[in-house]
């Protein structure tokens, strides 16, 4: 039998929670923030994630039930929604006693980050409105993690503008695959207007855009990279570019899968660790 822990962790979309977590350490880290600081950093991010995951499967439970979500514990009834619900309100609590350590920039960032997770959750993403919330929230994750500690530095426009172009890529891939049981449910958001086809290429296109994005923060900024940070910036931004390749050629030729949204979550763990190991300045 399943822990109540573990089907909690299930609840609460662990992979984009793993990875949003993932890359606010690394530009924590990137950015020359002490252990301690990319630990609390890592530990606020997770707890915020949690609180928004846990409350999208709490929220959707009836719906996700109506339409035999068979990987939603909630939706299967191997967990009371009252129990997600209650986890949920726990870990945005923690989320927001965590962010109280960082200072107050990136503590607002964070708290403006989360509550646009759960914006989205309680009904946005119903609306055409439904991409604001991811751009909002990954427009301000690199102001979380560089911003963090006494310093409250920012970071470069170009850092903010790549995850706020990412969360575009972000939400219309995770959506894609679930545009059959959205529409039987009435959720017509953002990607359900443009279609299969266009959301996808609107998508990958998020993240080509992106990868340049990086690619002209690095080489072009007021400390841009040398040597092989060069040879990194653009060996990164070949692999998203071709990662974008493939992802449109699945959108056009297939039916939508979840491969669509791990091509993105990959490209992003590309480029965070190419910024970590090329050395560009993320502080602007």
């Amino acid at each position: 039998m399943t822990s109540p822990a573990r089907l909690l962790f299930a609840s609460s979309h662990p992979g984009p929670t793993v990875t949003v977590t993932v890359l606010a350490a690394v530009i924590a880290a990137a950015v020359g923030h002490p252990v301690w600081l990319v630990v609390l950093v890592a530990l606020t991010v997770v707890a915020g994630q949690l609180s928004i995951g846990l409350a999208n499967d709490w929220i959707d439970a009836d719906r996700d039930r109506a339409v035999g979500r068979s990987d939603k514990p909630v939706a299967r009834g191997l967990i009371a929604k009252e129990t997600v619900r209650n986890a949920a309100f726990v870990t945005a609590g923690a989320a927001v006693v965590l962010s109280l350590f960082l200072g107050p920039v990136a503590a607002a960032a964070h708290l403006v980050l989360v509550a646009a997770g759960w914006v989205y959750d309680a009904g946005l993403k119903r609306s055409v409105w439904s991409v604001a919330p991811f751009v909002v929230a990954f427009g301000l994750l690199p102001v979380v993690a560089v911003s963090a500690g006494a310093d409250a530095q920012l970071p470069a426009a170009w850092a903010i503008a790549t995850g706020a172009v990412f969360g575009v890529a972000i939400h219309c891939t995770n959506v894609l695959p679930d545009l059959v049981d959205d529409a039987a449910t009435g959720v017509r958001g953002f990607p359900h207007r443009l279609g299969l086809h266009a959301a996808g290429v609107v998508a990958f296109a998020s993240l080509v855009v992106a990868a340049g994005l990086v690619l002209v923060g690095q080489l072009g900024g007021d400390d841009p990279v040398r040597g092989l940070g060069v040879v990194l910036a653009l060996t990164g931004t070949v692999v998203v570019v071709v990662l974008a390749a493939v992802g449109v050629r699945l959108v056009l030729t297939g039916p939508p899968t979840r491969v669509l949204f791990r091509l993105v979550i990959v490209s992003s763990l590309v480029l965070v660790v190419e910024l970590g190991l090329a050395g560009a300045r993320l502080v602007a």
